[in-house]
């Protein structure tokens, strides 16, 4: 018996000496400030499998991201990649619109973020964003299911401003405010979906 009791106080003063340490998830900015981007034009890039929707897509990049002069990304932040933005057959421009991630191919939508394959080749298409984290360990890229981005104008003057959700149903704010250069893409045909930031993304 009294070898029982010293067991019992034993384990006592064991669990009792532990200190209960609760699992902090990392957090990430949820709500970026762009500081700059870019839109690329591609015209009627799907008109092969009877999509007559022009294609852009819009990169925006926060804090110190910036491309070095060999196309590297370099420095800390985030990184929004809107690939495959379908507007009407008309527009060459990024149109003053609300713009809805769906997999219709309509114009005014953005397809959904997912993973593709060419060859052994493992790549992101659609929308997501990218995490470059001081701690490298934790920068990381996370696919756009759903939400909207509503783009408004004033002059060269560009406002976009993000209502999105991740994969993992986190919200996604970030907004946008500047020029935003355009690119013209629509001449250059190319074999593979690696375009825009594909050329720079590594993770």
């Amino acid at each position: 018996m009294k070898k029982f009791i010293l067991l019992v106080s034993f384990c006592a003063c064991l669990f009792t000496s532990c200190k209960y340490e609760p699992v902090v998830l990392y957090t990430y900015n949820v709500n970026p400030k762009y500081s700059w981007g870019y839109v690329e034009f591609f015209g009627k890039e799907y008109a092969d499998y009877g999509i007559t929707n022009n294609l852009l897509s819009v990169s925006l990049f926060s804090d110190s991201l910036s491309i070095d002069s060999v196309g590297s990304l370099q420095g800390l932040g985030q990184f929004l990649f809107l690939e495959d933005v379908y507007v009407a057959p008309t527009d060459t421009l990024l149109p003053v619109a609300t713009y809805t991630i769906s997999n219709s191919h309509e114009a005014y939508t953005v397809s959904p973020g997912k993973n593709d394959t060419v060859g052994t080749e493992v790549f992101p298409i659609g929308a997501y964003i990218s995490y470059y984290e001081a701690n490298a360990s934790k920068s990381t890229l996370k696919f756009i299911s759903e939400g909207t981005f509503t783009v408004s104008r004033l002059g060269n003057n560009y406002t976009i401003v993000c209502n999105l959700k991740t994969a993992d149903k986190k919200a996604l704010k970030g907004a946008f405010y500047g020029k935003l250069p355009h690119i013209d893409e629509s001449l250059i045909r190319q074999s593979s979906r690696s375009r825009g930031i594909h050329r720079f993304l590594k993770l």
